[in-house]
């Protein structure tokens, strides 16, 4: 039997995805959690083999939790499930340890038999989304760089970012400011807006 964890924010579609996977004669799902910062906690006391994590859920996106579960459980195996198909979702899921991407209009077959092949040790990509991550290219931004646009976001002057942050005024211009001309944005309202747009914030 695969033992699953399901992490999605949305009881209803979490309990959805439950009912859909118990139908599978081989695979149950022995843990549900709401929140990102409940995964690792859960995939430990219940042992399981395969994590479906949603990517935005309070607490701790379904990126950090693989990054997480990773380190602490590598031979546990991470399926992410969203419906913000972003191309730079599925970069950074498949650097936080990701073996699956899938959006979540993909057909509940298509979702149990991801489960089983990335048990079996493949991967199991949405193509169309595959396609467009290797069009898009990498993140431009830095680690930093992402940081101070995330932050920004909630429209904090430079002076709140700076106290914010630890840094320097000047710094969090020069940040803004780079981050803006890397996105070709005309002000950091649009360079969050494409940042976030593509999955790289």
């Amino acid at each position: 039997m695969i033992r699953v964890l399901l992490a999605e924010d949305q009881s209803m579609v979490r309990e959805a995805l439950a009912a859909l996977l118990g139908l599978e004669p081989d695979i149950e799902v022995v843990a549900q959690v709401a929140r990102g910062d409940e995964v690792l906690a859960a995939a430990r006391s219940h042992e399981v083999d395969v994590a479906l994590l949603d990517i935005e859920m309070p607490g701790m996106t379904g990126i950090e939790a693989a990054a997480a579960l990773r380190t602490a459980l590598p031979g546990l195996k991470i399926v992410i499930l969203t419906t913000f198909g972003r191309p730079g979702y599925l970069r950074r899921a498949m650097e936080a340890g990701a073996s699956a991407f899938l959006v979540k209009d993909a057909p509940a077959a298509q979702l149990a038999e991801a489960v089983r092949k990335v048990l079996a040790g493949d991967r199991v990509i949405d193509p169309t989304l595959a396609a467009a991550a290797l069009a898009e290219g990498a993140n431009p931004l830095t680690d930093r760089e992402r940081e101070v646009l995330r932050a920004a976001a909630d429209g904090a002057t430079n002076a709140e970012l700076a106290a914010r942050l630890h840094l320097s005024q000047g710094t969090v211009r020069n940040y803004l400011s780079t981050a803006i001309q890397k996105l070709a944005a005309r002000n950091r309202t649009e360079a969050v807006r494409v940042a976030r747009d593509k999955g790289w914030l």
